[in-house]
């Protein structure tokens, strides 16, 4: 098949975890054969971008999204008309080269861009977040999950204390936000990485329309991981990885508070990753047996973590599909993390029993996570395939693609 990938978040000199989905889907798409191009950002594109994301095939300059100022945050409001024009300049970008692709993917943060792609191409978009229904794309505020519907009580994540007029216009923009992509989701296919996004969509939007959405879980690259698994003789007892952006949501502050005082003397956590919240929470908790790494490369990362005693995900926020929640798995390591969001869903993909360990609440993570650092790193052989392997998930698209 012809494949044109589409995504706002390449290309980029560091790319998040949408982004790494992109490519690990895009070149095993290459390895077997079909031709994929990927369309992005032309405001970051240069002759060297398919090499620095990683991507073996053709990066296309779509949209340019350096010009535009909308001063929403200098307004106090979200703006109706803001979103629905990158959905439609992506749209126009897009429709300039459809016509040579099979189908066209759309991975990003504008899910309303379907509505102005017309019925009769073969359009699919994934949502990998919360952005269906949240124009911050995270249904997070205020460092707790956010469960309000009334789309004017979002104005509260654009302005601390919103006037009625503020509510009213920001409202306006939610309603519309949601409206236009239920529209997109009637009139085009959608995969969703959780049945956890498909029911938070339909929570905010009941009457919407998702008979022609699936839910085809995220995915990894599992030869790769393999080759990166270590023997028992390899694992360092007490060794806790913790890996991600350093932000509110990923819940590093709330567990770095819990662990004190907890700590067995031969335990150590490290912290790989960089944000907004690194310097603060480096400057109270890093010492003897807590290290933060910053950023690094994601060889360096998988092989981190397969010598690790433990991996925690503590996230506050809800993870829509967790893929470092994937690759512990894969791997063989335990892992612990929150029940929320799409995260029990992954359970299905244990190798053994209590291999990923939830918890309700930190203070009970910690607890088992002290329980675990008590015991004998667990080592297991690892088997031939992984369900959710980018090779094993990928019939599953090109079906999807072909209906």
């Amino acid at each position: 098949m012809k494949i044109l990938m589409v995504s706002e978040d390449l290309p980029g000199t560091q790319i998040g975890g949408l982004g790494k989905h992109v490519v690990t889907l895009s070149n095993a798409l290459l390895e077997q054969g079909h031709e994929v191009d990927i369309m992005g950002r032309s405001d970051r594109f240069h002759a060297g971008s398919a090499a620095e994301i990683g991507f073996k095939g053709r990066l296309l300059p779509g949209f340019d999204f350096s010009r535009p100022g909308w001063k929403e945050s200098q307004l106090g409001i979200f703006n109706p008309v803001k979103r629905p024009w990158f959905a439609r300049t992506i749209a126009r970008a897009l429709m300039r080269e459809a016509s040579r692709y099979d189908v066209v993917h759309y991975h990003g943060h504008l899910p309303m861009t379907g509505r102005y792609v017309p019925a009769n191409v073969n359009f699919v978009q994934t949502r990998h977040d919360q952005g269906s229904e949240c124009v911050i794309h995270l249904r997070f505020k205020q460092d707790h999950v956010c469960t309000v519907l009334d789309a004017r009580d979002c104005a509260s994540c654009i302005h601390p204390a919103p006037n009625a007029l503020r509510r009213s216009v920001s409202g306006m923009a939610v309603r519309r936000y949601r409206s236009e992509t239920a529209d997109a989701f009637s009139r085009h296919k959608t995969i969703f990485v959780s049945d956890f996004l498909r029911r938070a969509f339909l929570r905010a939007v009941p009457d919407a329309d998702l008979s022609r959405a699936r839910v085809i879980h995220n995915f990894i690259r599992y030869p790769f991981l393999r080759e990166r698994a270590a023997a028992a003789a390899e694992v360092t007892p007490g060794e806790i990885l913790l890996v991600g952006r350093i932000d509110s949501g990923k819940g590093f502050g709330e567990f770095l508070a819990q662990i004190q005082g907890w700590l067995p003397p031969h335990a150590r956590v490290s912290i790989i990753g960089d944000g907004p919240l690194r310097q603060t929470l480096e400057a109270r908790h890093a010492g003897p047996q807590v290290r933060f790494l910053g950023w690094k490369p994601y060889d360096e990362v998988i092989r981190m973590s397969a010598r690790s005693h433990l991996l925690v995900i503590p996230s506050v926020w809800e993870e829509p599909c967790g893929t470092t929640i994937l690759e512990a798995l894969a791997l063989g390591k335990q892992c612990l993390a929150l029940a929320r969001g799409g995260t029990p869903e992954l359970a299905a993909y244990q190798y053994y029993d209590g291999q990923l360990q939830l918890a309700e609440t930190m203070p009970r993570l910690v607890e088992r996570m002290v329980e675990q650092l008590g015991r004998a790193p667990v080592t297991v052989p690892l088997p031939d395939s992984f369900p959710m392997d980018v090779f094993n998930a990928i019939p599953r698209i090109l079906d999807f693609y072909k209906e």
